[in-house]
């Protein structure tokens, strides 16, 4: 992974806040009122000393308190205007980047995530969405601002300067080229290590999120000693590398301000030899004194926003690269419709199929044909490529070599949602998300109203057990649906994809991690869900498909014999192995 964050990757950001050029305006506008209401105050305070101390004039130091009062009024509101405004925008940044870079995401094909690749687990995009889009918040919404105040101050101090004492002002602006060496040199190790502590803590929330997801694995192993070991040790290297950045950014600081504050002091001596001299008056090296300390202020400011920048550069970077990673699964420009009603004929032509990062063919020159509305069971070995053709169906991978069509009309030219749409799926493992019962159920259809839920739990063999719940539909599930059972999760999921009334359903071993009662239920329910539909299932329990219209036996990738329960025992040597085992005997 390149380490070299380039900061005017920043700049790409700056698109994301066009719509707000108005709120721009204004914390620009607030921005340069307050600046200037500072830079005033030097003035005054030149005039304070010159006519109102040193003049012994008691009416033109009322005068010019008065007017520095107004002043300070003035910088008061710009500066709540400007802060408002500014910290608005940097939140406003983050939404919006957030929900740009979370949508782009489910655009993603799974394979993404489940690439062995360094920065593509869940935990560690959580991190980015959260951690790296927080370090962006900040700049944009506090540091860019504080350097653009600075930035401005900075050039009228020194525009003050020149005009109350130019000679004087040399030895000021001798420690700005000087401060300027240390930052950039300094700034380019900050932004690398920043990239690196970013990389380190966006590994604790993978890690931790892995530990946790298993708790129940790992507490059964007893492994948490040896997890506490590995978990504190990537918390030590993530720490390692914040010391580090951080020591790197205190010497940025110290180094700027220590050179811009030694100008600052032989200023002092040279313009208080001037005054004694009386070549210049106390007010004017007040005021210089004052813009002195301010141009200083500024430059200490810039290094430490130097740091933020740096900084956000990395986590700027990391955000993009996602933005940046093109879907390789998408619809085409001008998909054809799906007919309607949709028959659910599906046929594969000479696929051929190898996941990514591996060698051995997933399916090797597979050929199939379903009716409309038949049941076809899958069963073969592990490995024997039944998953992979769900997935295939789904379009989560695209066949390397061959075709798949649904009605006629190779998938690869529908649209997406439209395609998935047509296709229900129950998983061996259902996933459920956060949220109550109803809303679990509305991914099947968003608009379902409640009769239409009880209706699907019903036929899902579900509503008892929900209404025995004690808020029923509005029960709070937890996390993945902790709170139930397997089977009363997969009846869960039925019911779900019953609401979606998908013309083609896939069936992924629904029933195989179930007790007896808990797989009759769910058994009845998958038989009424079947009705009307094209329905593929994978088994390896062959009690549960014997009932099928056609079985289909698949081994390393090829579709090596397909028939009923009763001609395959006569025909298929390895569906006879399969049903031996499992039933006993040679059948």
């Amino acid at each position: 992974m390149n380490q070299r964050s380039n900061p005017r990757v920043l700049l790409r950001l700056l698109g994301l806040l066009r719509p707000y050029r108005l709120r721009l305006a204004l914390a620009g506008l607030a921005l340069l009122l307050a600046s200037g209401s500072v830079l005033l105050l030097g003035n005054g305070l030149r005039l304070v000393i010159d006519r109102g101390f040193l003049a012994a004039d008691t009416q033109a130091l009322a005068q010019t308190l008065v007017l520095m009062l107004v002043v300070v009024a003035v910088l008061a509101l710009a500066s709540a205007l400007r802060y408002y405004q500014v910290t608005w925008i940097g939140e406003r940044l983050a939404a919006d980047l957030r929900k740009r870079v979370f949508d782009h995401l489910l655009t993603l094909e799974p394979s993404f995530f489940e690439s062995a690749s360094s920065g593509r687990a869940a935990g560690e995009i959580a991190s980015r969405l959260t951690a790296d889009t927080s370090v962006l918040q900040s700049l944009f919404g506090s540091s860019v601002s504080l350097a653009l105040r600075n930035l401005v101050m900075l050039v009228g101090a020194v525009v003050l300067m020149l005009v109350t004492q130019p000679w004087l002002s040399a030895m000021v602006l001798i420690g700005i080229p000087a401060t300027l060496l240390p930052i950039i040199w300094y700034g380019r190790r900050v932004r690398r290590l920043s990239r690196t502590s970013q990389d380190h803590v966006a590994e604790l929330g993978r890690y931790a999120e892995e530990a946790l997801s298993g708790i129940q694995t790992l507490q059964a192993f007893t492994h948490e000693a040896v997890d506490k070991a590995h978990y504190a040790q990537r918390v030590e290297q993530a720490f390692d590398s914040a010391v580090e950045r951080t020591q790197q950014r205190a010497w940025l600081t110290g180094i700027a301000m220590l050179v811009v504050f030694a100008a600052v002091g032989l200023m002092l001596w040279q313009g208080g030899q001037a005054v004694l001299a009386g070549t210049m008056s106390a007010g004017e090296l007040s005021a210089f004194i004052f813009y002195a300390v301010l141009a200083a202020g500024a430059i200490a400011t810039l290094a430490e926003v130097a740091g933020d920048v740096q900084r956000a550069a990395g986590a700027a970077e990391r955000l993009l690269e996602l933005l940046d990673t093109p879907p390789t699964i998408q619809s085409p420009h001008n998909p054809p419709s799906l007919p309607k009603p949709l028959r659910g004929e599906i046929r594969l032509e000479n696929v051929h199929f190898t996941y990514p990062g591996r060698e051995t063919p997933a399916l090797d020159g597979f050929d199939l044909h379903i009716q409309p509305g038949e049941r076809v069971a899958l069963v073969g070995p592990s490995g024997a490529g039944k998953s992979t053709l769900l997935a295939l169906l789904l379009r989560f991978y695209d066949p390397s070599q061959g075709y798949i069509t649904l009605d006629g009309s190779d998938i690869r030219t529908l649209d997406l949602i439209a395609l998935r749409r047509a296709m229900g799926l129950v998983a061996q493992e259902p996933v459920l998300f956060s949220g109550s019962v109803a809303d679990n159920l509305r991914y099947g259809d968003p608009d379902a109203d409640n009769e239409r839920l009880r209706i699907a739990t019903q036929d899902a063999s579900a509503l008892d057990f929900i209404d025995a719940l004690p808020q029923g539909f509005d029960t709070p599930l937890g996390p993945g649906g902790v709170q139930l059972s397997g089977g009363q999760r997969q009846r869960l999921a039925i019911a779900r994809a019953l609401l979606k009334n998908p013309a083609v359903l896939l069936l992924d071993e629904a029933t195989s991690a179930l007790d007896a009662e808990s797989e009759r239920l769910v058994q009845q329910a998958l038989d009424r869900l079947m009705v009307g539909r094209t329905s593929i299932v994978i088994a390896h329990r062959l009690a549960t498909v014997i009932a099928a219209d056609r079985l289909l036996v698949l081994d390393g990738g090829h579709l090596v014999a397909a028939g009923t329960h009763e001609e395959l025992i006569i025909s298929s040597p390895l569906y006879r192995h399969l049903a031996a085992l499992q039933f006993g005997g040679e059948t």
